[in-house]
């Protein structure tokens, strides 16, 4: 039995014995499927497929994190993350570190294609920037913000919690269950938050763990998807479903809400793509027009690669030496195409209509 103040040891094992493939579920699950493979179509056909990556995966790093209080803007953000200077925010270097830990574990996977305890501890460890464990004391306890009360007592004891993660990691790896992927991704998604496995930045670590479970199961080729905007959007229907579950082991609402975030964000990420290509085009002939010197498609990819570039970037990239390249950007400024901003010691150029684009 559920009491929210006693520790949820009861909890469940994996698969739920409920009803997971309603016809309503199912019928969900193959629109969410089709949104995600159009998304993968899209950034396939882009010139660049790793264009906007960098751009995606700190929105998602901004977003989930403020999900959790930790709040700043893309803006910051995006500047802090280019500039060399040292970030002295902690806000701003907490957000950097998520979006450190998402490409420890994509590239982890690519070289053991398995969700694991280990990998889930390798993950919080980073967002936290310490030598974080399962939780092995008592007195976690999730409250009402708005009036303190208890809502939630996840699992307690080290051992209890590792048993639990070790089910979820079978339910995970079991292809033969015959259960949607999508589907299988709500109900792991749930079960990890309700395991509450570390003290601090599960919140964090399971949005990271929904996009590793998309990869694993062929369904994402690229960290790609802006999942936490659409948990930002919609947090008190995210948080109701959630307890839900668990209190009512009434799977359907969550499932169709998670099915849900996937469709929309699919085609939010699908539009936006195709927006900011299509920007990106507009912008590239206006440049071969009005300076065509210094014109190139490489010089265009970087201006579109993040809001912001600088000097550096385009010397990395073979396109001259500092006073060239700085001689490209003023242009570029003085044309109307960028804006410069100076940020310590170094100018950064902002691409305005891209930082516009992406803010929809």
């Amino acid at each position: 039995m559920f009491h929210p103040e006693i520790p949820y040891n009861d909890l469940p094992l994996l698969p739920p014995d409920s009803e997971l493939e309603s016809k309503a579920i199912l019928k969900k699950a193959i629109l969410a499927s089709r949104a995600l493979s159009e998304l993968k179509g899209a950034i396939t056909n882009l010139p660049n497929p790793a264009l906007f990556i960098d751009t995606i995966n700190l929105q998602e790093a901004q977003a989930s994190s403020a999900i959790e209080n930790i709040v700043t803007t893309q803006d910051e953000l995006f500047k802090s993350y280019l500039a060399e200077k040292t970030i002295d925010n902690p806000v701003v270097k907490e957000v950097l570190h998520y979006k450190e830990a998402l490409w420890m574990a994509w590239d982890q996977l690519d070289k053991s294609p398995l969700l694991t305890t280990n990998l889930f501890l390798r993950i919080v460890q980073v967002i936290k920037k310490n030598t974080a464990g399962i939780r092995n004391v008592p007195g976690t306890s999730l409250r009402n913000p708005a009036t303190g009360k208890t809502i939630y007592t996840p699992p307690e004891g080290e051992q209890v919690i590792r048993e639990k993660l070790y089910n979820l990691e079978e339910f995970i790896h079991n292809s033969g269950d015959g259960i949607d992927p999508l589907v299988k991704m709500a109900v792991l998604h749930y079960q990890f938050e309700a395991i509450h496995p570390f003290f601090d930045g599960n919140g964090r670590a399971g949005r990271i763990i929904l996009l590793l479970y998309l990869k694993l199961a062929g369904l994402l080729d690229n960290p790609t998807m802006y999942l936490s905007k659409y948990i930002i959007e919609n947090k008190n229907e995210y948080y109701t479903n959630l307890r839900t579950v668990t209190e009512k082991n009434d799977w359907q609402a969550w499932i169709l809400f998670m099915l849900d975030m996937i469709e929309k964000t699919a085609h939010h990420g699908r539009e936006q793509i195709i927006s900011i290509e299509s920007l990106m085009t507009e912008m590239g002939h206006k440049i071969q027009t009005d300076l065509p010197k210094i014109y190139s498609g490489d010089l265009l990819e970087l201006i579109f690669k993040l809001p912001y570039t600088k000097r550096k970037q385009l010397v990395n990239a073979g396109l001259g030496n500092l006073k060239t390249v700085g001689n490209y950007l003023r242009e570029l400024e003085e044309a109307g195409f960028l804006k410069s901003e100076k940020i310590g010691k170094e100018k950064l150029y902002l691409n305005d209509r891209l930082l516009h684009l992406l803010g929809k």
